[in-house]
């Protein structure tokens, strides 16, 4: 066969391969625009979950990370700034300290000035208390204090706020104390424990829970009361759940913390 003949058979080949080609292309349905339409909102849907999925992982799970390190360091802080012993009293020393000691308010919103304890959420469980209930506080520092409020061992209302499943989610567990329940307050004055009464679930413009007797308006208050506030459901803002307690004694820092406790200062102490 000569070069020209092979040439040509190749030709026809290719040819006859383009041609079959067109015919495909021909038989193929066309895609609408209705068709195209729906493949781009399906595709844009998917792009969407992907973006909501990667937000939910991170309010879920990284925003706790983060805060649980800062509240961490402000605890550790704290308690290498607290002057008194970290062990108990012993069993039979005195404990009529008289009436408690009150410090002043912190002068500015974000100041450190106290650790709580809570036993029921677990035997390492110590947040920081700071001042102030704004997003700079509370997605931060744990615990925060309205500066309407009293506090800590002061008559009346010591009212904090904080987050219940994201941002060190500090009051996740709130729903599961039951009365007699033991909340430990630590500043630089000494520990003041409040025993749990009750929750309550309000709507969120229940603003009457935080007045000095809480929920009741113009009553003068004789007792102290301590109320936490977070969000409900644990997982929704819908409404809030309100918890209180009342004191039941102090103990300056000098006669150390309350033995209930004494193994978390004492870790605390140590960073």
């Amino acid at each position: 066969m000569g070069v020209d003949e092979l040439l040509s058979g190749n030709e026809r080949v290719r040819s006859a391969r383009k041609r079959a080609d067109r015919r495909k292309r021909k038989q193929r349905p066309k895609q609408g625009f209705f068709r195209t339409l729906v493949q781009v909102i399906g595709e844009l849907l998917i792009t969407c979950g992907v973006i909501l999925l990667l937000f939910v992982v991170w309010e879920l799970w990284w925003t706790n990370i983060e805060a649980n390190s800062a509240q961490q360091a402000a605890v550790s802080q704290f308690a290498q700034e607290f002057q008194g012993p970290v062990t108990p009293m012993a069993p039979d020393a005195p404990t009529d300290f008289g009436p408690p000691k009150v410090m002043a308010a912190p002068d500015a919103s974000s100041t450190v000035f106290g650790v709580v304890y809570i036993p029921r959420f677990g035997p390492s469980y110590s947040r920081p208390l700071v001042e102030g209930v704004a997003q700079a506080q509370l997605d931060t520092l744990g615990l925060g204090r309205y500066e309407s409020s009293t506090m800590p061992g002061g008559i009346g209302n010591f009212a904090v706020a904080g987050h219940r499943q994201t941002h060190g989610a500090v009051l996740d567990a709130v729903h599961t104390l039951v009365p007699g329940d033991k909340i430990y307050v630590q500043t630089k004055d000494g520990y003041y424990t409040y025993v749990f009464r009750n929750n309550q679930i309000v709507l969120p413009n229940r603003g009457d829970v935080l007045l000095p007797v809480p929920t009741q308006k113009d009553a003068k208050p004789t007792e102290r009361f301590m109320t936490m506030t977070s969000c409900n459901p644990r997982f929704g803002a819908e409404e809030r759940i309100i918890s209180y307690s009342l004191m039941e004694s102090w103990q300056p820092a000098s006669a150390g913390p309350p033995a209930a406790i004494a193994d978390q200062v004492a870790a605390n102490k140590k960073g």
